[in-house]
């Protein structure tokens, strides 16, 4: 049986930690908010990304979109499912999100337009090796973020995701980490798309996550982005 959890997502987070997100963002291009999302709708998230595994649901993950979408699993070795909101978690976890989208929007003018996620299961031994989520002129993500769903992390289980300084132009040398980031239950990163080169690293213990991407509506001379 699912966890119980609340269908009042919008209230979990309250104007105090909203404006601690923002401020954050604003400030140094990220922000990280640990044990705020309630454990009640993580554990049921979870459980339904246990099932979609056990149902061979998941797919390779690979980099690039469109037609230049790519497997490198020398790159990238999680596999993901995309949520479309068929569950009440999944809308619960969406309303979240839109009431974050919402606050960042009246705060910073940036015209989120609208979240697309799907589930992150990474085995033992996979990760991410530094990226970029977005490129200039090249997509419309502007925010990225990530949402742990491990009940417990061990500190030498690994699987930390690194954020490093900005970089608008992406290199294979990111610097020296900005932070480093427990996949802790209920712990909430954001990020921006663009500029933030971050990675996963090699895990010891299978890992669990949402990641999400607010983007800008680019529709343009006709051209419906993002797509219907």
């Amino acid at each position: 049986m699912s966890a119980p959890h609340s269908p009042t997502a919008p209230d979990w987070l309250d104007d105090a930690c909203l404006d601690a997100l923002i401020d954050q963002l604003a400030g140094q291009g990220y922000a990280l908010l640990e044990h705020q999302v309630p454990a009640s709708l993580c554990l049921a998230l979870a459980e339904e990304l246990a099932t979609l595994r056990r149902q061979q649901a998941l797919h390779a993950a690979g980099i690039g979109r469109g037609s230049e979408h790519v497997l490198r699993r020398d790159i990238r070795s999680d596999s993901i499912h995309w949520l479309d909101r068929s569950t009440q978690a999944q809308r619960d976890y969406f309303a979240l999100m839109e009431h974050l989208r919402e606050a960042i929007n009246r705060a910073l003018f940036l015209g989120l337009f609208e979240l697309e996620a799907h589930f992150a299961h990474y085995p033992p031994g996979s990760f991410y090796k530094p990226h970029l989520d977005s490129f200039r002129g090249r997509s419309n993500r502007v925010i990225s973020s990530v949402l742990y769903l491990n009940p417990e992390w061990p500190r030498d289980a690994g699987g930390e995701m690194v954020i490093y300084p900005s970089q608008p132009e992406f290199t294979d040398a990111p610097g020296e980490p900005l932070v480093l980031v427990r996949p802790m239950l209920g712990t909430l990163v954001c990020f921006l798309s663009e500029t933030m080169p971050h990675e996963v690293l090699p895990t010891r213990l299978p890992r669990a996550s949402i990641a999400g991407w607010f983007r800008r509506n680019a529709s343009l001379n006709g051209m419906v982005d993002p797509a219907l």
